[in-house]
């Protein structure tokens, strides 16, 4: 019971939870939600030419792709952060003055946009070679074909994958306490590290952690969707009638009835008579 005790003290003290809960929402969520969604649109820009890249035909622009894609995968992302806001502190401090957000944003859309380049290279490779040919056919260029037809078709194809390299880089954004922020740039994770080294216990931390939750949870649930949806051949949901019918959709006809066995054989002979009166019948 004892043991029992120090861990409800440890992780659930209301106490240290209500005194951090203020920094984490007014602070910690808007930090953390600017580094991750800044990070994916950056990423997300720059991995799309590298994707491009890394399916042309030309190895001058395939290798190079390739190289930055394996490089920026194959490095922690802690080595990553630190080699660029630590290396590259002194310029930044010229350009931006002492912040370290623009070096933390640059560090995780480098790595953003190697993943999120593998994920759209993938699925531009999906994409059945006939849409292509199709395309060519109806007058495109290979350029316009590519953008019009092919990268459109290949990005809703792995939507779920991005979203799920979005979470990762919401969790990855913690590590961005490595720079040393000041105390109106701490996301999530800082204060709650502050908070529990200040009170002597977790629970602050732990909350930290629900936030996380609360932001990543959703997210893993819309993958989910969108995947069921891509699927089943739906981009959107459809509006139903009463009848449980999709509006606009077209009805089913009707099925019809089966004709009797026991029917017969010949009809009555609705045939006018037009022998003339008199005549003999044979």
């Amino acid at each position: 019971m004892d043991q029992l005790g120090t861990l409800a003290d440890t992780f659930f003290d209301w106490g240290s939870m209500r005194s951090a809960i203020s920094d984490l929402l007014t602070t910690g969520v808007p930090n953390t939600l600017i580094l991750s969604v800044t990070s994916a649109a950056i990423g997300t820009l720059v991995g799309l030419p590298l994707a491009v890249a890394g399916t042309a035909r030309t190895r001058w622009l395939r290798w190079p792709a390739r190289v930055y894609t394996d490089l920026f995968r194959g490095l922690p992302s802690a080595v990553t952060i630190l080699l660029i806001g630590v290396g590259l502190a002194p310029e930044g401090l010229q350009i931006w003055g002492p912040n370290p957000y623009p070096l933390g944003i640059l560090a995780l859309s480098l790595i953003a946009a190697a993943y999120f380049g593998e994920i759209f290279r993938s699925g531009i490779q999906s994409v059945e070679a006939g849409q292509l040919e199709a395309a060519r056919a109806l007058g495109f260029s290979h350029a316009s074909a590519m953008r019009l037809v092919i990268i459109p078709l290949g990005i809703r194809r792995v939507l779920p994958a991005w979203v799920n390299q979005l979470i990762g880089l919401i969790k990855d954004s913690s590590l961005i306490y490595f720079l040393g922020l000041t105390a109106d740039q701490r996301d999530l994770f800082r204060i709650g590290q502050d908070a529990a080294a200040t009170s002597g216990n977790e629970s602050a931390l732990l909350l930290a952690g629900l936030f996380y939750l609360l932001l990543t949870v959703p997210l893993t649930h819309l993958v989910n969707v969108i995947d069921r949806r891509l699927r089943n051949g739906r981009t959107s949901a459809e509006p139903t009638d009463a009848d449980g019918v999709a509006d606009g959709a077209p009805v089913p006809a009707a099925r019809p009835e089966p004709v009797s066995d026991t029917a017969p054989d010949t009809a009555p002979d609705t045939t006018p008579d037009t022998t003339p009166e008199g005549a003999s019948h044979a």
